[in-house]
């Protein structure tokens, strides 16, 4: 291994540190607490050598949602798998995303609340925020209907759970009740 080969491995180590301390952090004391003086001392760096990484908290938090967005496409796809039929995946798939917002508030919030600077639903988008949304896509194509552009149906399919989880997290709805909202959203939506 050539001595660039193992400063770029510890470039990446390094940051891979700096995201895992951040998204830590943001999970046990919300995200006010993540500041780069707090996480400099926590992964034993200087702020600069934080600043070589990342310009500031905002591209941290992109970080954090960029990985998360990574490990929900892949809950999704798990779930969906773990289904039989069309509706069951979308209401899998729902299941899915609700839990993953529930068990990850701090990276829920880096993904859809928080400013991390990234695109959405253009061009750029970032490829981690693309297969996401494949993942939902590519499992609700068969239940949007004939008539229904199936990109269009993955949108307000996904908004409407991104509402639900809202404000469950936010104690607006009662969790008790999150199944038999599944199977409303699934059965009022998808078709067949």
């Amino acid at each position: 291994m050539s001595i660039q080969e193992r400063k770029e491995r510890e470039r990446a180590e390094r940051e891979r540190l700096i995201v895992a301390t951040a998204r830590e952090l943001a999970e046990q004391q919300g995200w006010d607490a993540v500041t780069t003086r707090r996480l400099a001392e926590r992964i034993e760096y200087s702020q600069p050598v934080l600043y070589s990484h990342f310009r500031g908290k905002r591209e941290i938090i992109g970080a954090v949602a960029l990985e998360g967005a990574a490990e929900m496409a892949v809950a999704l796809r798990a779930a969906a798998a773990a289904a039989d039929g069309p509706r069951a995946r979308a209401a899998a798939l729902a299941r899915a995303y609700l839990d993953f917002a529930e068990r990850h508030p701090a990276v829920y919030d880096a993904m859809f609340q928080l400013d991390g600077g990234l695109v959405f639903a253009q061009e750029d988008t970032p490829e981690p925020l693309k297969d996401a949304f494949s993942a939902f896509l590519e499992n609700l194509t068969e239940v949007a209907g004939d008539d229904v552009h199936p990109g269009l149906f993955t949108e307000t399919f996904w908004a409407s759970l991104h509402g639900l989880a809202t404000l469950i997290r936010a104690r607006r709805l009662p969790p008790e009740d999150t199944e038999r909202r599944v199977e409303l959203l699934v059965n009022r939506l998808a078709v067949l």
